[in-house]
């Protein structure tokens, strides 16, 4: 039997750097959120010792060994180690996300493969644990662990709850290039940001593009700088008919539009494919997925 799990593109709808560590580590405040675009990891238990291949459009490239440059590969020996039993069974990765574009695509297979093989091998592991091995593996781990719309504070690995997010739409587009984080951090020129107040609940995505645009990604003009075209791709975004608000996620190079619905958000991306040089990019429409919605009540912090 074959297992499945998906791994959702996180979007950080602003990020503030608010302060450095004495061990150089910068601290956020983030407002994350996951589209549904997403890699598809899966797995079949018989197979066997610990392998993994890769498909799909940006699979080329990824490290597929044993070796720890595979974020997936270390987190299936860390599950293992944790559970006291060799790692087991065939991998499949299919890489729908840009690899090294500031959506998480890494970290989200990683949290992927620790939720599946938990699964898979009947590992009991305590929710607090899972996440303490989650952020070994990178800071974005244990939001897309959860895989569920979350403030990130410190480095990424606290959680807090997110305001209620409306049902809108989403287009993110990849000019192709790619983006060191490290580079980024290391262009980046200027103090730190206050991490803002937020409300409990957005009713509409026209009020919470509103908010958001008061709010800013720190990391934006770095990025810009070291990758020009990523000011082409936001401009292009900017100028689609209802877009909300469009800014870059994470370190980049992807950028992200808001729009009023998913179906918005999918006449405007077919709009942008037809446009040169949009169509040699990558471009995604839709909704949220794991968002908390206006009708829940909020989670516990």
């Amino acid at each position: 039997m074959i297992l499945t799990e998906t791994a959702h593109a996180k979007i950080n709808l602003y990020l503030h750097v608010t302060g450095r560590r004495d061990d150089g580590y910068h601290l956020l405040d983030s407002l994350a959120v996951f589209a549904g675009a997403a890699d598809t990891l899966s797995l079949s238990p018989d197979a066997g010792a610990l392998s993994l291949s890769v498909g799909g459009p940006f699979g080329a490239g990824l490290s597929t060994g044993a070796t720890d440059d595979n974020l997936v590969m270390r987190a299936a020996r860390l599950l293992a180690e944790e559970a006291g039993r060799a790692p087991t069974g065939a991998l499949t990765l299919e890489k729908a996300l840009p690899v090294a574009s500031g959506i998480g695509g890494g970290s989200a297979d990683a949290a992927a493969a620790l939720r599946l093989l938990q699964r898979a091998w009947d590992v009991a592991v305590p929710e607090e644990r899972l996440f303490e091995l989650a952020e070994k593996l990178g800071a974005d781990v244990p939001v897309c662990l959860a895989q569920r719309s979350a403030r990130m504070g410190g480095v990424g690995e606290r959680l807090d709850p997110a305001p209620a997010l409306p049902d809108c739409g989403m287009i993110l587009v990849n000019c192709g290039l790619g983006v060191s984080t490290p580079a980024v951090f290391r262009a980046r020129d200027g103090g730190f940001s206050d991490a803002p107040a937020l409300p409990a609940a957005w009713a509409n995505a026209a009020e919470m593009a509103t908010d958001l645009s008061r709010l800013h990604n720190d990391l934006e003009t770095a990025a810009c700088a070291l990758c020009p075209t990523i000011r082409e791709v936001l401009a292009a975004i900017d100028a689609l008919p209802g877009c909300l608000l469009s800014r870059m996620s994470g370190s980049g190079a992807t950028c992200f539009g808001i729009f009023d619905t998913p179906e918005a958000a999918r006449r405007a991306a077919a709009q942008l494919s037809a446009l040169t040089p949009a169509r040699s990019w990558w471009v995604w429409a839709g909704g949220l997925a794991g968002r908390q919605k206006t009708s829940e009540s909020r989670p516990a912090a």
